[in-house]
């Protein structure tokens, strides 16, 4: 309340929290009759624009750039006092009466900023600018050259003799605009036009129709949305489309797209998360995955399993993220396998809600993870308090779930139905209890599954060590959205399961490079004017041998 009543009555506190300086040289009724730019407009732009780094109240963010104002709002030729430490002299600018115009509006002069803590100007609003993605080819002779997006000619810079099938794979968080507007304090830093779904949308669209990819994987897709908009404009390029709703009330999913032209479909396979019977499991995150056949000239091709999903959010519930990411994996594992106790490529895209290096994401490339003592908070690395510091229990979820360690459903085991007497009968229930009992004992604190995973980016610049980020709001600017795929692996380098593993693979040829969180608050994060989801496509190209 003290920092709001600072603000009506055009005072603020320096940086240390003491003392006070005039927002206003002049009282407000001194400026005259010709001024009618309301008082909350004045209020916005001191509230927004220059005291931010220095007031505290609720809900305010340390990430918040600092907004744009346009000359609509002010006309004014003014320079507001710098921001500075406590016992600092405070310095004035020309703000006089005589500079007001009847248009009732101020005009921002540049801001300097000269304070170690102040924002960076990387966060500084930007009205206009695009981001530049580069493609960065990885095969070959190809491998140091990249190109401006603008070149769509992928496939002609990857040439490799013999048999093969190339494919593209775009992965894309949409915002579904219900959680938009569920969350709007993600994005404070935008201006409002550009969060509204009908200028959002042609955007989406014009960036799914420019990339072209060949398969589309999308999160965040809301229902009402997917059957008015969405399927019916995709349809019209050429896609074939699969859509998953979240259980319960939630109004969004996940879609899976894919080039008539290119494949057929073989199977579609929905994961429903939350199961009822299972207390750990109440959260209504689902997983679509497909079975494709690449349209080629030939007698028979091999499939590829291609997975989406988007995990639960919540850093401190690493023991549902990691089931959810079970279960994801026995789907896969079941539609994936061949009769030769082999795989067939798999590609899984999505939304992970974990950043790498964290143990899930190590999980997934390493194949094996050993979670005793690991603390719940911890499993996405999302987690940076002391909340959510439960130790993962052993097992983390329930037998009845049907997934074993090994992240494949387990056969349900056949009752007997011979008959014996009754003493023989007491005998041997007395000894499954045993055998149960011992089992529990046993069971072990370490998780694998039996791919060879790798991902498509590497998660940090090799020029600069810069970490690359995913999605960028008012609250964060990190990476939580993968390609991951069956890489190309010799024999001797599989890993756990071997037995089972991919022998053959794919082989990644390009990648659509992504960003600094430096290099989108150039362009006032995301959304923006022309990227209208908070966060980035991601898209690769891959090569299947035939």
């Amino acid at each position: 309340m003290e920092t709001w009543r600072c603000v009506r009555r055009g005072y603020g506190r320096c940086v240390a929290g003491r003392g006070r300086y005039s927002m206003f040289p002049y009282p407000l009724k001194s400026l005259g009759q010709d001024w009618t730019t309301p008082l909350e407009d004045l209020q916005r732009y001191c509230w927004n624009r220059h005291i931010s780094s220095c007031l505290r109240w609720p809900g305010h963010y340390s990430r918040v750039p600092y907004p744009y104002l346009s000359s609509r709002h002010f006309s004014l030729n003014c320079r507001p006092p710098l921001l500075c430490e406590s016992g600092a002299q405070f310095q004035y600018y020309n703000w006089r009466p005589d500079h007001l115009s009847n248009t009732s509006s101020i005009h921002l002069s540049s801001y300097i900023m000269n304070s170690d803590k102040d924002e960076p100007s990387s966060k500084r609003r930007k009205r206009h600018g695009t981001i530049k993605r580069n493609w960065e080819y990885l095969c070959g002779h190809n491998k140091e050259k990249t190109k401006d997006l603008e070149d769509k000619n992928v496939a002609s810079t990857c040439e490799d003799s013999g048999e093969k099938f190339d494919f593209s794979v775009m992965s894309y968080n949409i915002l579904s605009q219900d959680l938009l507007e569920d969350n709007s304090h993600l994005y404070r830093h935008c201006r409002r036009p550009v969060l509204h779904w009908g200028f959002r949308f042609p955007n989406i669209l014009k960036e799914i129709k420019h990339f072209d990819a060949d398969v589309l994987c999308l999160q965040e897709v809301q229902e009402d949305h997917y059957g008015t908009e969405i399927k019916p404009s995709l349809e019209s390029l050429g896609y074939h489309c699969e859509y998953k709703m979240k259980t319960g009330r939630k109004p969004d999913g996940c879609a899976i797209c894919f080039k008539h032209s290119r494949f057929s479909l073989l199977s579609v396979n929905p994961v429903e998360f939350c199961r009822r019977d299972i207390p750990l499991l109440d959260r209504d995150n689902i997983g679509l995955v497909l079975l494709l056949q690449p349209r080629i000239p030939r007698a028979a091709s091999p499939s590829i399993c291609i997975a989406n999903t988007h995990l639960l959010y919540n850093p401190r519930r690493g023991d549902i993220k990691l089931t959810q990411l079970a279960m994801l994996l026995a789907e896969i594992s079941s539609v994936a396998h061949r009769k030769d106790g082999s795989f067939c490529p798999i590609v899984m895209c999505g939304d992970f809600n974990s950043v790498p290096g964290s143990p899930l994401y190590s999980f997934i490339k390493e194949g094996k993870l050993n979670y005793e003592g690991l603390a719940i908070g911890k499993v996405s690395g999302q987690e940076q308090s002391s909340r959510g510091q439960r130790i993962l229990s052993i097992p983390i979820w329930p037998p009845n779930l049907g997934i074993s360690q090994n992240c494949v459903y387990e056969v349900p085991q056949v009752p007997r139905v011979e008959k014996t007497d009754s003493g023989s009968d007491l005998a041997e229930a007395q000894q499954e209890k045993t055998e149960v009992l011992m089992a529990a004992e046993n069971v072990s604190s370490r998780l694998q599954h039996h791919f060879s995973l790798s991902s498509v980016y590497s998660h940090y610049l090799p020029d600069t060590g810069l970490p690359e980020v995913t999605t960028c709001h008012s609250q964060s600017a990190i990476t939580v959205d993968y390609i991951f795929y069956s890489a190309e692996k010799e024999d001797a380098a599989r890993g756990p399961g071997a037995e089972d593993a991919l022998v053959g693979g794919l082989k990644l040829l390009a990648r659509l490079s992504l960003l600094t969180e430096q290099d989108l608050w150039t362009v006032n994060g995301l959304p923006n004017e022309h990227n209208s989801s908070d966060h980035l496509p991601l898209l690769a190209k891959f090569r299947l041998e035939l």
